[in-house]
């Protein structure tokens, strides 16, 4: 096919190319579509042209950054992957006369960070038609001017380029004017020769067409004055001129000065200076001089706006002959744009854990100077564990270098600066506030290393012991502190039985009244549990210490209480002053000054005759024992300690002065004689049947001793019933009062009632008693079992024929029938 028959078909292979896509090398795209599109046109599938699912797409925040220009042209559907327009793109206000008009977009994918360059190929539509700077164009032409001579036209302008733009022209059909077209120069060429006389004005129209589909023209009136001759046309002193202008010059800068000559004399060798058909911008940025053809800047040169210009000039005679030149004007850049930071991507908070390397931030340097006042520095100046790494083109990384600690720094301000190489060199900064999220990573932590608790016994149920306080320094739920007990035991009981803790205040409380003499001290785990996930803990022990009450009575081991048994004392008649006849023995089970006991006698039969040992409890006498004293005695004994307020108790200590049991009436009666005295009838004939009966054992006992006169005496002198209740428990005092700790000697002697029941005796407790720093723990089951360790036990049988003794695990047996008169027991 001839170009003439392709020419109809040129715009369907321009609209036909609109949605083909160009993968270039090294990953970059390119599309092509039509100027004038309207807005939320498709351009292209940027999705599908880099093989990515839309969920990728998405994920990877996919945008598009425009260099050199604050217009966005276009945009991504993030929906479809489409690249749409966003504004009305015209090729000409973007390139001009450009044959080629690339708008250039960078496409910037992050995780990882990627950059493609995506071309778009902007293709002219015939949306301009073509224009004559004129509406009328005057000329003058001798009328002895030469068939052949040619009359310059000023060319029509259309902003279209390519086969949109100026194709031809047409001039109206006339007799003297024939029209030459050679290389878009338009030129009147006379055909006939004028005549004034005939015709001195003529009317030309010229018609300039275009090559678009549908075609466009523009119109000009040729208005032809036939003059006297005028035959030389001003003659430009270069065809083409050149000046180089920096940006940013002041106003009325001379930029070049274009120079024409006309060969005629007068008025027809006067010039003056216009420019041709150029842009409203031109006639903005300059002015020409008619008269000496100086151009001028009248506006701002700004090198970023365009770093050239090119216009054309017109220089005319008197009479109207005209002649062009052209005049091209490069700007140079002046480094006057400082860096511009833009923040592309921020991971904002950051985690406190985050490894160092990590990337945080993505941020885009621009500088609209050009060569080297476009190259850039960047840094952070603050002493801050980050860095910039350069990534893809002027795209920085902002990447940790340290550990994070949230608990030390939580929000960091990073000032990036920017500096370009020109001269001088111009800088910026940006700063970037960025948190810093916490992490569970530190546990509670105790005020103190361990706790101690003081409390007495006898508290109250819910009475708080101590407050135990632990601190996180995590945010939120992170540092907030819950308290609880650990698992344990407290004498053998949970040790939430015992006490109990706030898990919001850490107080601990007691859930149960203590007694000192269970337990004197405990020791409980208290945990600090803090709410992150997962949750930290740190335990502590908190030591409860139990103080003593004066809760506890006095208690009398010996004498046994009255009522429980028969029990009395033998005192011999010979007995000197200051002589041990017995001992009260008692216990506390308090400690300290609580238990510290002291005896003293409330009551006696007579009052002078004996004493008791304030802190021993050793009963002696004060003088000798004369015959006036009455034989029965009957000590009441009070033992208090030393607690506040003191606590007490009594006890009654019998005694007989006698030297043998002839002498000795029916004891039982003595437990008697003062207690009841309503009893005093009954006592009297029980004291005859026991008098008779004793008279009776009397007799037998000494035909016994009269047949065993020649056989060793026993051990025993002497006998004294000890009531079989009487068992000292296994106490101890805080200093020694109210025990036995040394050897005591006493006489005992048998009643007329030993041979119905066993007699027993208690051997020394001085080595069983416990130290003084611990309390009563055994039970009664407990003394029971102590007893068959620590008592003597003397057996006689029911015919008083044979004596069995045992003595700490010794058995000794006597023939005779009769007891011994003495022995002598060891406590």
């Amino acid at each position: 096919m001839t170009d003439k028959e392709l020419l109809p078909l040129r715009p369907i292979f321009c609209l036909a190319s609109f949605f083909v896509t160009l993968h270039l090398v090294h990953g970059d795209l390119s599309y092509s579509l039509s100027e004038e599109m309207k807005r939320g046109s498709v351009i292209g599938n940027v999705a599908k042209d880099l093989g990515l699912d839309l969920r990728t797409f998405v994920s990877r925040q996919a945008r598009l950054d425009f260099e050199g220009t604050r217009k966005r042209y276009c945009d991504i559907n993030l929906n479809t992957g489409d690249l749409i327009t966003s504004e009305r793109m015209d090729r000409e206000s973007l390139c001009d006369k450009k044959p080629s008009c690339v708008v250039k977009v960078d496409l910037v994918l992050e995780n990882p960070l990627e950059l493609h360059r995506v071309s778009i190929h902007v293709q002219d539509v015939n949306d301009n038609s073509p224009k004559f700077r004129e509406n009328l164009i005057a000329m003058e032409i001798h009328e002895l001017a030469d068939k052949g001579n040619r009359f310059s036209i000023e060319e029509a302008h259309d902003a279209d380029i390519g086969q949109n733009a100026v194709q031809r022209y047409n001039l109206q059909k006339n007799d003297h004017f024939i029209l030459s077209v050679d290389n878009n120069r338009v030129e009147l060429v006379l055909d006939n020769k004028l005549d004034r006389e005939k015709q001195k004005e003529i009317s030309l129209l010229l018609t300039a067409l275009d090559g678009g589909s549908p075609q466009r023209s523009g119109t000009v009136v040729i208005h032809v004055t036939v003059l006297d001759a005028n035959d030389n046309a001003p003659v430009f002193s270069q065809a083409v001129y050149k000046a180089n202008l920096p940006e940013n010059s002041p106003l009325d800068t001379i930029v070049i000065k274009v120079s024409a000559t006309d060969a005629d004399e007068g008025v027809n060798g006067d010039v003056t200076y216009d420019f041709g058909h150029v842009s409203d911008m031109y006639v903005n940025l300059f002015s020409i001089n008619p008269k000496t053809g100086e151009i001028k800047v009248t506006g701002v040169i700004d090198f970023e706006e365009s770093n050239s210009f090119e216009m054309r000039v017109q220089g005319k005679d008197g009479l109207g002959l005209i002649s062009y030149a052209k005049v091209i004007i490069d700007v140079s850049d002046v480094n006057d744009n400082a860096p511009v930071i833009y923040l592309k991507s921020l991971t904002n908070p950051i985690p406190e854990n985050v490894s160092p390397g990590t990337e945080v931030g993505i941020i885009n340097v621009q500088d609209r100077d050009s060569e080297t006042n476009r190259q850039v520095r960047c840094s952070i100046q603050q002493n801050v564990p980050f860095k910039l790494v350069p990534s893809i083109k002027n795209y920085y990384s902002v990447v940790s270098t340290g550990q994070l600690d949230r608990e030390l720094v939580s929000d960091y301000n990073i000032t990036i600066t920017a500096t370009d190489e020109g001269s001088p060199p111009l800088s910026s900064s940006k700063t970037v506030q960025l948190s810093v999220a916490d992490i569970n990573d530190n546990p509670p932590v105790f005020e103190e290393q361990s706790y101690s608790a003081y409390v007495s016994e006898n508290n109250k149920p819910g009475s708080t012991l101590c407050s135990v306080s632990a601190r996180d320094p995590d945010w939120r739920q992170n540092g907030t502190v819950v308290y609880s007990l650990l698992s344990g035991e407290v004498n053998g009981a949970p040790v939430s039985s015992y006490v109990s803790v706030n898990g919001d205040t850490g107080v601990i409380h007691a859930v149960r009244s203590f007694d000192y003499e269970q337990f004197r001290s405990f020791k409980v785990h208290v945990m600090a549990r803090d709410n992150g996930s997962p949750p930290l803990s740190s335990n502590v022990t908190v030591s409860v210490f139990i103080s003593d009450v004066n809760d506890n009575s006095p208690q009398i081991l010996y004498p046994a209480p009255e009522g429980n048994s028969f029990m009395t004392e033998l005192v011999p008649k010979a007995a000197h002053g200051g002589s041990l006849v017995s001992k009260v023995i008692a216990v506390d089970a308090d400690s300290g000054q609580n238990a510290w006991l002291s005896y003293h006698i409330v009551k006696s039969t007579d009052p002078g005759l004996f004493t008791i040992g304030v802190h021993s409890g050793e009963i002696r006498t004060q003088r000798d024992i004369s015959e006036s004293d009455s034989m029965k005695q009957n000590l009441i004994v009070s033992v208090k300690d030393n607690g506040q307020p003191s606590l007490s108790a009594t006890c009654s200590m019998y005694l007989l002065i006698s030297d043998n049991l002839a002498e000795v009436p029916e004891l039982k009666d003595i437990s008697y004689d003062e207690k009841n005295s309503k009893l005093t009838s009954y006592l009297i004939i029980a004291l005859v049947c026991v008098s008779t009966f004793f008279l009776t054992f009397i007799i037998i006992i000494m035909g016994v001793r009269f047949c065993r006169r020649r056989k060793p005496r026993l051990l025993f002198d002497g006998a004294v019933a000890i009531p079989s209740a009487y068992l000292p428990p296994n106490y101890a005092d805080v200093d020694g009062t109210g025990t036995l700790r040394s050897a005591y000697n006493y006489d005992a002697y048998l009643t007329t009632g030993s041979r119905t029941s066993d007699f027993k005796f208690v051997s020394s407790y001085n080595d069983n008693t416990l130290p003084a720093d611990q309390t009563l723990r055994k039970s009664p089951t407990d003394f029971c079992r102590d007893k068959k360790r620590l008592m003597v036990s003397l057996l006689a049988d029911r015919n008083l024929t044979r004596t069995i003794v045992f003595f700490q695990g010794r058995v000794e047996s006597a023939n005779t029938g009769l007891w011994a008169p003495r022995h002598h027991l060891q406590y």
